[in-house]
């Protein structure tokens, strides 16, 4: 039964927010650790701090050294911070970022020694975790370059059918005109489609691509990036084999609720397809790190210090999350085992068209 289960590994993110208040929320019903291996990177201490806080039930807590000795219908805890850390929640502190990025990088070396199967990342504070080992704007970015075996990243939000995914992140609004290229649009199509086929079993999916500008553009009355590079670069993406379809404008798409027609959602920038996305589901999306070998999954929340402590926090995002990882890892498994030996192209010579059929000698013989 182990063999067959996939192997969870769970990191506790800012321990002043409610990473450990959803995480143990969900675990709080033992079916979720029938269905997978879990093992957190944290701290059993700080765990134990934050079920008093929220005056949570007991969790049974299986502590290991290895994930390798993780035990099943258990919920398993690799000790990655000092015992005595200092936990004040609702604040961000620069001991919460240095222990989000303990919990961080060792479940990125298991993950990519294949001690773990697939990653679920609790939030982290993206101004507290900096450090000259962490200098990026998120977890998207780190594992492009820690997992990524030089492909890209790509972040997907996701909920039930909707998906969207963005051209351009973690950048501030006044760069992103000039790193929407034709030369990236193409290929975070590509890197979409892809996953749409990989991870989440679609056969001929079908995106549709926001615009830049309001209105579209307005034939290069608001903007001419509509015309100049977007659609040549939605051109080229079906040249490669890419159904896509837009642009659109992103007010009257999402309000219009076009995007129920589409399998993905392509946005050109962070807001513009985070901000609807997290107003139509926020409470349970699930951001997706596509693109890269690993499958890493958290919820679409952040580390929401403002009701940490307060038993407030709702887990339906981190167990969604959790759900993602699960169905991803085994749709790529088999979508690998169905591509792994594609039928050749069998070649056949055509016989000539004015060739006849010679029944005599047959005649003469029955005869």
């Amino acid at each position: 039964m182990s063999e067959q289960m996939i192997r969870v590994g769970i990191t506790h993110g800012d321990i002043n927010g409610i990473g450990y208040e959803v995480i143990l929320k969900t675990f709080q019903d033992m079916r979720m650790a029938e269905m997978c291996i879990p093992v957190i990177y944290g701290s059993s201490k700080v765990a134990a701090y934050h079920r008093k806080a929220l005056d949570l039930p007991a969790v049974n807590m299986n502590i290991i050294t290895q994930a390798a000795d993780a035990g099943v219908n258990r919920l398993n805890l690799i000790n990655c911070v000092e015992d005595d850390i200092k936990v004040e929640l609702m604040q961000s502190t620069p001991i919460a970022g240095q222990a989000a990025f303990k919990a961080l990088e060792a479940a990125v070396k298991d993950l990519k020694e294949g001690a773990i199967d697939v990653l679920v990342t609790a939030p982290i504070n993206k101004h507290n975790i900096q450090s000259e080992s962490f200098h990026f704007p998120g977890h998207t970015e780190y594992l492009e370059q820690s997992c990524g075996e030089g492909r890209k990243a790509l972040m997907i939000l996701m909920s039930g059918n909707l998906r969207v995914a963005l051209v351009t992140g973690h950048i501030p609004v006044s760069e992103i005109p000039a790193q929407v290229t034709k030369e990236l649009i193409v290929s975070k199509l590509q890197i979409f489609n892809q996953s749409l086929k990989q991870d989440f079993a679609l056969g001929r999916p079908r995106i549709a691509v926001l615009a830049l500008n309001p209105h579209a553009g307005d034939d290069g009355l608001i903007g001419s990036e509509e015309e100049e590079i977007i659609k040549p670069a939605m051109a080229e993406a079906e040249r490669r084999g890419v159904m896509s379809f837009g642009p659109f404008p992103a007010d009257g798409f999402f309000g219009s609720r076009m995007y129920e027609q589409f399998d993905g959602v392509l946005a050109m920038y962070h807001d513009q397809g985070l901000a609807p996305f997290k107003a139509l589901a926020m409470d349970n999306g699930v951001n997706y790190t596509a693109g890269l070998p690993i499958v890493r999954t958290s919820p679409a929340h952040g580390t929401a210090y403002d009701i940490a402590g307060k038993n407030l926090a709702s887990e339906d995002s981190f167990r969604q999350a959790i759900y993602t990882a699960l169905d991803i890892f085994r749709n790529r498994l088999r979508y690998k085992e169905a591509t792994a030996h594609p039928l050749r192209k069998q070649y056949f010579e055509k016989g000539k068209d004015d060739e006849k059929l010679d029944l005599t000698q047959e005649e003469e013989s029955v005869l």
